[in-house]
C-alpha cells in the first residue's frame, strides 16, 4: 500500500489536502484509502504536544497504525505534523521494508497564516499560541535531496494538489531496494528497543529479588520466560548489581545487531544468554570479555 506522509506547520491545511487526495484517488482509482492521523487515534493535541513523552507515544502509535495497514496495493495517508526528519526516516525504512512507493506533500505556510487559520478553527480544536509557537520552532523542514523526502511535493496555500504527479508517484514508481540494515531490523524499532530495555530490566530485577532468599543449585523463574535461571548454581556467590547490569548492557548491545522479529523471544533469550556463563568463579576474571564473545556463545 503506497504511503503519503503529509507534513506541515500545525494549522497548515494538511487535513484538507487529505480530503481532496482521498476524493481523487477512490473517483480515479479502484483503490481503498487509509487515512490515518492525530485525528484518528483521538487526541488532545494540547496536552499531547506539550508532553514530549506523549508526543512520542503518539508517533510509536501512528507508525505502528500505518505498518499494520501498508502493503502493495491500496494508500494510505498519514496526515500529522511529521516535523521531525528522524521520524520521516523511520517511515521510509518501513516503506523499503514493505517494498512500496511513498511521497511527502509538504503544506507550505508562514507561522502567520497557520496562527490565523488556528484561531478561526472551533475553541476545542484549537493549538493554544505557546503550542503553536513551540512547534513552528521545532519544525524540521523536508529537503528533497533526502531520498527519505523524496518525491516531495510543496504545497503552498493557493496551489492546487498535482493529482497526476502525485498519482505517478506512488503508483507507477518502483519501490526502494530493501538493504540489509531494513530488513533485519525489527519494523517497530522504538516498540522493540523499548521492549529490549523493559523485559532485560525485569529479568534483572527478578533475580536480585530472588537471590536475597535462594541458594546455589535454585532455579530463578523470571517474567515472560518458560525457562528459568540457572546460573546459581554455576558460581560460588551471588551475582550484584554491577555485575547484571554489565551483562544486561552486553546482550542489549548485542540484540540490537541481531534483533529478533519475535518480540516474545527476548526473556528466552536473556535466560539463555545468563545460563551460559561458564562454571568459573568470576570474581576473578570479567564475565565477558568483548561483544564477539558475547556472540558467539549466543550463537551456538
Amino acid at each position: 500500500m503506497p504511503l503519503v506522509v503529509m507534513c506541515g506547520f500545525p494549522c497548515s491545511g494538511k487535513s484538507r489536502r487529505t480530503q481532496e487526495l482521498k476524493e481523487y484517488i477512490l473517483k480515479n482509482t479502484d483503490r481503498k484509502v487509509y487515512v490515518v492521523g492525530d485525528e484518528t487515534v483521538g487526541i488532545e493535541q494540547n496536552s499531547v504536544y506539550a508532553d514530549s513523552q506523549k508526543e512520542k507515544n503518539l508517533r510509536g502509535e501512528l507508525r505502528a497504525d500505518v505498518e499494520r495497514k501498508v502493503n502493495k496495493d491500496d494508500v494510505v495517508i498519514l496526515d500529522s505534523l511529521n516535523y521531525i526528519k528522524g521520524y520521516r526516516y523511520e517511515l521510509f525504512c518501513l516503506i523499503k521494508h514493505a517494498q512500496t512507493p511513498h511521497c511527502l506533500i509538504y503544506c507550505l505556510t508562514s507561522p502567520d497564516v497557520s496562527s490565523t487559520w488556528n484561531n478561526n478553527r472551533a475553541c476545542e480544536k484549537q493549538y493554544t499560541q505557546q503550542i503553536l509557537d513551540a512547534l513552528v520552532m521545532r519544525f524540521e523542514a523536508p529537503d528533497s535531496r533526502n531520498r527519505w523526502d523524496s518525491p516531495l511535493f510543496t504545497i503552498q496555500k493557493e496551489d492546487t494538489l498535482p493529482f497526476e504527479a502525485i498519482s505517478d508517484a506512488i503508483f507507477h514508481r518502483k519501490a526502494p531496494p530493501a538493504n540489509q540494515s531494513t530488513q533485519s531490523q525489527p519494523l517497530s524499532s522504538s516498540n522493540f528497543l523499548y521492549e529490549l530495555d523493559k523485559v532485560t530490566q525485569d529479568v534483572v530485577t527478578a533475580i536480585l529479588n530472588a537471590q536475597k532468599t535462594s541458594v546455589p543449585g535454585d532455579l530463578i523463574a523470571v517474567p515472560e520466560a518458560s525457562e528459568k535461571i540457572s546460573l546459581l548454581r554455576h558460581l560460588t556467590r551471588s551475582l550484584n548489581m554491577a555485575e547484571l547490569r554489565k551483562l544486561r548492557r552486553q546482550f542489549i548491545s548485542y540484540t540490537k545487531m541481531h534483533p529478533t522479529e519475535n518480540i516474545g523471544k527476548i526473556a528466552n533469550m536473556f535466560v539463555q544468554y545468563l545460563n551460559k556463563i561458564d562454571k568459573d568463579d568470576r570474581s576473578k576474571q570479567p564475565l565477558f570479555s568483548s561483544e564477539m564473545e558475547l556472540g558467539v556463545n549466543l550463537q551456538e
